[in-house]
């Protein structure tokens, strides 16, 4: 009895690991889309400078 006893609270202790994971990979999906748009908005001004120099 105390075996599976035992074997529920590891399986209890990896449901919630896998549960903080799955927030942590949310969060960091969503900073590299943010991180993604900031370089494409970079990029895109630095392009708007370099036509303006130009002129």
């Amino acid at each position: 009895m105390q075996d599976i006893l035992a074997h529920l609270v590891r399986l209890r202790d990896v449901a919630e690991r896998e549960q903080t994971l799955a927030k942590k990979r949310e969060l960091f999906d969503r900073l590299a889309a943010h991180l993604t748009q900031l370089a494409s908005e970079v990029d895109q001004t630095m392009l708007g400078y370099g036509r303006r120099d130009r002129s």
